[in-house]
């Protein structure tokens, strides 16, 4: 079957058409160039429809390509706050014309469970399993064009026979044994040897495969096509392709298997301030003049955050930094800010983080419409100004205690001259707790321009299935 892209196949394409849709697309042959065309428009409206939400319809103005653990994500911070303050960055200045993918070595299963104990956005696009599985957008559809290109040279079967003549390697769990990936441990005092022995050995077997060792510990055993890198330049290719080349991207890691991210060209780096000895070796050896690549000073999602600094590549002030929003102006507000502010605010209120001061409530208060109506996900319905009222009565009510609030997924859509229909997930997080809410509101701009703000009209509600929360009585936004 002919490949048709990002996608891959013709029955990955129109299984995701709408059911109107799909009709017309039935009964088409593969050689027909005609049809073939009309398939490949539809892939490419789908990248860039449900693939990135809506969002982009032109060049992406930054892609983050980042590692997750120790990079994006910090195991020391058990208040995650660089993690926190990335998401409101992102959110709030990024999400409406960027791209954010995550490339990472943990295989499907445990990148989904990462996901479910740490405050992580949504990706565009997820690599997983260093580099050999590539899915796009919330429903992580893969890329079966991909799997084409690793199959190539690839036997796992003479890979394991091969690998059970070292004692020195320890199968790794179930979970991280992929198609085209077999994970191990090995002493790094032994790492080496049995990389150059057990490398001689998958050649002679007529195999060309890449042997990665990360984490003082990890040994992993690819097709020659993949590793992190492999699978950013395939991305940046099939962007090209297209004619919709991101202007910037910013490759971010820690460890040894993401300085493939770093050779690709005209990709800016990052190695965060933790970064592991074997990802700075690899820099001293290989790159330490090349001015695209950086050593953070901060720790994890905040080196990030310095690097989006340091290369100019737009904004790097994270609304988590903004002490006061009544005092503080802000140029080129969007309703991504608008909407990332107010639960920001929201959460400190809570927490008792903020002055108990009537200046802030009144401000919150001109932010909404008097008449402006919110519907619960019960149904009930109350004005957004008796919210406020009852919020008042919350203050503090969280002090001390694990609250945390973020936004993810904020999409916006205009609908008229100055009225925005926004949609996104409010997450939740009290004590053990997590539960999101997917919200709709619609918002209008103040004034002429969008640093006058703007003002929420109406807000609709409901529960993300599987997070709703035990005892909404005091769920208010």
């Amino acid at each position: 079957m002919k490949s048709i892209g990002l996608l891959g196949t013709k029955p990955a394409i129109i299984q995701l058409l709408k059911e109107e849709e799909r009709e017309s697309f039935e009964g088409f042959e593969e050689e027909s160039e005609r049809n073939f065309q009309k398939l490949r428009f539809a892939r490419l409206r789908i990248l860039i429809g449900t693939i990135v939400m809506d969002r982009i319809t032109k060049a992406a103005r930054l892609m983050i390509v980042s590692d997750l653990d120790h990079t994006m994500v910090d195991h020391h911070d058990p208040e995650n706050m660089s993690l926190l303050r990335f998401n409101a960055l992102w959110e709030s200045n990024y999400r409406h014309d960027s791209l954010l993918v995550f490339s990472t070595g943990r295989s499907p299963i445990l990148y989904k469970q990462l996901r479910k104990e740490k405050p992580m956005l949504t990706p565009d696009i997820t690599i997983m399993s260093v580099g050999t599985e590539i899915t796009y957008g919330n429903l992580m559809l893969p890329d079966d064009g991909w799997v084409e290109i690793l199959n190539q040279k690839w036997d796992r079967n003479v890979v394991t026979e091969e690998t059970s003549k070292f004692p020195e390697l320890t199968l790794q769990a179930e979970t991280e044994q992929r198609p085209h990936k077999v994970s191990f441990y090995v002493d790094k005092t032994k790492a080496q040897v049995v990389m150059k022995e057990l490398s001689d050995r998958l050649k002679k077997r007529g195999l060309d495969v890449k042997i990665i060792y990360s984490g003082g510990m990890d040994l992993d055993i690819l097709p020659q096509g993949a590793g992190k890198g492999q699978a950013l330049a395939y991305l940046l290719k099939k962007f090209k392709n297209e004619g919709i080349p991101p202007v910037n991207t910013l490759a971010c890691g820690d460890s040894g298997n993401d300085a493939e991210l770093f050779s690709i060209p005209d990709v800016y780096g990052v190695m965060v301030s933790n970064a592991q000895e074997e990802l700075l070796q690899w820099h001293a050896e290989n790159a330490k003049d090349n001015p695209n690549v950086i050593h953070a000073k901060e720790r994890c999602a905040a080196g990030i955050i310095e690097a989006i600094g340091h290369f100019k590549l737009g904004s790097n002030s994270s609304p988590r930094d903004i002490a006061d929003f009544v005092e503080c102006k802000v140029d080129h507000v969007n309703p991504g800010y608008e909407v990332v502010k107010f639960y920001l605010f929201y959460e400190r209120w809570r927490r008792g983080d903020t002055d108990n001061c009537e200046t802030y409530i009144s401000s919150l208060k001109a932010s909404c419409d008097p008449s402006a109506i919110i519907v619960f996900p019960s149904g009930a319905e109350k004005t957004l100004h008796e919210c406020i009222h009852t919020m008042k009565v919350q203050y503090g009510d969280q002090k001390g205690k694990q609250f945390r609030v973020w936004v993810d997924r904020v999409l916006s859509t205009p609908i008229g001259s100055s009225t925005w229909l926004v949609k996104f997930d409010k997450w939740e997080l009290a004590g053990d707790e997590r539960c999101c809410c997917v919200i709709t509101a619609k918002i209008d701009a103040k004034g002429s321009g969008a640093s006058d703000g703007y003002t929420w009209t109406n807000v609709q509600q409901k529960w993300l299935e599987g997070y709703e929360k035990k005892d909404d009585s005091t769920w208010l936004f």
